[in-house]
């Protein structure tokens, strides 16, 4: 079954860290630009960053220089690591598979920035 799993998501306080991952099952990995996006409650999702097949990347101007998308094709597996967390960061975290008409979701994983 093809599909993508969050974890690595908590709470934290501001200015902490967190690693997310995700997970892609499927042969097509590999071949694909992966996203993350996040998304509170009420609002739309949101892209915080995305990277190509080729290692092009680009972030939202609200995670630059605190956040560092990354992929291993070895391992299937995408990552987020926020540094630098602030409250307005909190929000359900998303990985995305452009697939085109068949773009692929996770389940989402949460983050809480609070004190």
């Amino acid at each position: 079954q093809v599909q993508l799993v969050e974890s690595g998501g908590g709470l934290v306080q501001p200015g902490g860290s967190l690693r997310l991952s995700c997970v892609a099952s499927g042969s097509f990995f590999r071949l694909v630009t992966m996203g993350w996006f996040r998304q509170v409650p009420g609002k739309q999702r949101e892209l915080v960053a995305q990277i190509t097949t080729g290692g092009t990347i680009d972030y939202a101007d609200s995670t630059k220089g605190r956040f560092t998308i990354s992929r291993d094709n070895a391992k299937n597996t995408l990552y987020l690591q926020m540094t630098s967390l602030k409250p307005e960061d909190t929000a359900g975290y998303y990985c995305k598979a452009f697939l085109g008409s068949r773009d692929l979701w996770g389940q989402g994983t949460q983050v809480t920035v609070s004190s």
